[in-house]
């Protein structure tokens, strides 16, 4: 699919966030929260306005990416800074046409010639892997809290980035969503019927691989 990609500006963020909505709705839960993630990231200290990319086709939007400042922590409490991307967002009826491959490409292109040392993430290493991603075991990179993860990938943006980082990764505290916060923004949305499907399912078998 012939699209052009540029960073969004204040006047996408409403259709962006709508986007959003309709990309992960019951997508891993019944009803989706990345959408306000996204809307409170937007005003967060760790949100990275330079890497923050809408594709369009034809005038039209139909893909975002967002990245966001984490940390790698170490045994001794040394923080080494890293970056993260998250959501990236394709319409259902567009996925699978490379939009969010060329995001994915375009930004961490962008974020390399930053200078920015690595990428953690969270996802699946059978499509992000494409990308370059490894499990993050390989550098010795757990989660937040101490556990080694299936779904937690890193990538080096500068070769050797990650060899001496051995640590656990801390995302954003931008993705942690009031429950009170968000039903008061949800409600600004039409209505949406909530639903469960397999790829719920599959998403908690990922998520709960830890050890």
């Amino acid at each position: 699919m012939a699209i052009s990609i540029r960073r969004e500006n204040e006047k996408d963020f409403r259709a962006v966030e709508e986007l959003t909505r309709d990309a992960f709705w019951n997508l891993y839960v019944p009803g989706c929260g990345e959408h306000f993630v996204l809307h409170n990231l937007r005003k967060h200290a760790d949100f990275i306005p330079e890497l923050d990319f809408v594709a369009e086709k034809e005038g039209q939007i139909v893909g975002h990416i967002v990245y966001s400042r984490g940390i790698i922590e170490d045994s001794e409490g040394k923080k080494v800074p890293v970056i993260s991307f998250g959501p990236v967002s394709v319409p259902p009826q567009l996925q699978k046409q490379g939009i969010g491959s060329a995001l994915i490409k375009h930004s961490l292109n962008i974020a390399g010639s930053m200078g920015y040392p690595a990428v953690c993430i969270y996802g699946d290493p059978r499509y992000y892997s494409r990308f370059g991603f490894r499990c993050a075991e390989r550098y010795d990179i757990q989660t937040s809290d101490g556990k080694l993860a299936w779904a937690l990938l890193a990538l080096e943006l500068q070769p050797g980035a990650l060899a001496k980082m051995p640590g656990r990764f801390i995302e954003s505290a931008a993705y942690a969503a009031d429950e009170s916060q968000f039903a008061e923004y949800e409600s600004t949305f039409p209505f949406k019927e909530k639903a469960e499907r397999e790829s719920q399912w599959v998403f908690q078998v990922m998520v709960g691989l830890r050890y």
